[in-house]
């Protein structure tokens, strides 16, 4: 009977191991499609914070719609990061790099991913020596006033001009709030709802010319049979 029990106990064990073990991967896939749960890849815990709260400060939930943070923007931009954008390998980032006009575009010599990196620590550093708070911590309108010194070019960190810093937010924030789903944002295509945008239907001519009428149906993403940051979608948009 001991050796009986011994072995329906170990038999027991070695199940709920396994159970457990096929459960991982289930919740890790759960958490990265929940942008409450997400962990980022990319950014420390206080960058992704700082993130979150100024995203949502850009785009916030209103009466026309969700914000930035319920439209999983930061998890966007976090996967956004990862990839050849992020890391800069689709930028001309050879020298000489000088200070030009507005029209010659951006001039400096950092990734996506450097200015993020260069930029979040000494804008919490600002904030604390001003208003000895993080920028997460602040009330909405200090973090307003913050993101408006970085638009008017008042604040700069080193070399990297705060205006050119609040731009690459406010792009990437747009586009993860207005991006096909499959990209990590625009949750639930809560974006396109928003806009009455019917996404990536095959067909909705006969509402093109209607004057500003709803369209009637929901939108609908690209289907998810290829990761869009894997390396056959890459692999296609190099040839």
């Amino acid at each position: 009977m001991r050796g009986t029990g011994a072995l329906s106990g170990s038999s027991l064990l070695s199940h709920t191991a396994q159970a457990h073990a096929d459960l991982e991967p289930q919740q890790t896939k759960e958490a990265e499609n929940d942008p409450a749960h997400y962990v980022p890849h990319f950014f420390t815990a206080e960058e992704y914070r700082f993130l979150c709260y100024a995203c949502e400060r850009l785009f916030p939930e209103d009466e026309n719609g969700p914000g930035a943070v319920a439209l999983a923007v930061p998890r966007f931009i976090d996967k956004q990061m990862q990839t050849p954008y992020g890391q800069g390998d689709l930028w001309y980032l050879n020298p000489p790099f000088v200070n030009g006009p507005p029209e010659l575009g951006y001039q400096l010599p950092y990734s996506p991913q450097e200015l993020y990196r260069r930029t979040i620590e000494p804008i919490n550093t600002h904030c604390l020596m001003t208003y000895n708070a993080l920028f997460a911590d602040l009330s909405t309108a200090q973090q307003d006033e913050v993101l408006h010194k970085l638009e008017d070019g008042v604040l700069q960190f080193n070399d990297i001009p705060g205006a050119v810093f609040f731009e690459q937010l406010r792009t990437n924030t747009l586009e993860g709030a207005f991006a096909d789903p499959l990209y990590g944002g625009n949750d639930a295509m809560g974006g396109w709802k928003m806009m009455g945008f019917p996404g990536a239907r095959a067909d909705f001519m006969d509402w093109v010319n209607q004057q500003g009428a709803p369209y009637p149906l929901g939108p609908v993403g690209m289907p998810p049979n290829v990761a869009p940051y894997g390396p056959d979608a890459l692999h296609d948009e190099e040839d």
